[in-house]
């Protein structure tokens, strides 16, 4: 009889929270385990398990923990950082494994960023490795390749542009210095009339690889 009277008080307690407040109660507790959850992923990210891949799901206050880590000490610590208020028991399934990859680290949240900082990491090490390339072969990569195949150096553009100055009836009797710094051609010497120097310059950007043309020719006979 008793344990029938204590049943219909259950009942009867149940029946007299409204519905809607009963509706709401799961909701509230699983907004709450989320916020526990994204809090013991934020505690996780910002410490040394970052490097490995921890997942972290929390259910009714209980935090469980999935993965692998390199050492006990490392599973021991993701324990503690998952003990924060709020938590009632922490599931460490954590499992410990040397040879734990550190390359995919951080929870499934977090990937996405530390996937975009990798990319920008990457690309900065390309850089460094293009600029030492770079320097290493004398700007020879600066341009690339010319039509021909031949990569475009200073030297390459000089011979160039003196060979484009062969045979150009405006520029008979001339006579024109070509020096080439950091593909800037700069243009020195005579020229026997104002449509000679304009040709000379015409000619020497049209050659690849060249950024600019620097014009110091006079116009007059060719010195002895």
């Amino acid at each position: 009889m008793k344990a029938a009277l204590g049943s219909v008080f259950v009942v009867a307690a149940l029946i007299a929270v409204p519905a809607p407040m009963r509706a709401a109660m799961p909701q509230a507790t699983a907004s709450a385990d989320h916020n526990l959850d994204e809090r013991i992923e934020k505690r996780l990210d910002t410490s040394t398990l970052k490097k490995y891949n921890v997942k972290v799901s929390v259910t009714n206050g209980v935090a469980t923990l999935t993965g692998t880590v390199a050492t006990e000490a490392d599973r021991a610590k993701a324990t503690q950082l998952a003990t924060i208020p709020g938590i009632s028991r922490v599931e460490n399934q954590l499992i410990v494994d040397l040879s734990a990859p550190t390359g995919t680290a951080g929870t499934m949240k977090a990937k996405a960023k530390e996937g975009a900082e990798k990319t920008k990491e990457g690309a900065e090490k390309v850089g460094e490795k293009t600029k030492s390339g770079a320097e290493k072969v004398a700007d020879k990569t600066k341009e690339g390749l010319s039509k021909t195949g031949e990569v475009i150096t200073d030297g390459w553009i000089t011979t160039r542009v003196k060979s484009k100055f062969v045979g150009e009836d405006l520029l008979k009797n001339s006579d024109i210095n070509v020096d080439t710094n950091d593909h800037v051609v700069t243009l020195r010497g005579t020229v026997m009339s104002a449509a000679g120097r304009a040709r000379a310059v015409e000619q020497a950007k049209e050659v690849e690889g060249v950024h600019k043309v620097v014009d110091h020719l006079t116009i007059g006979p060719k010195k002895p």
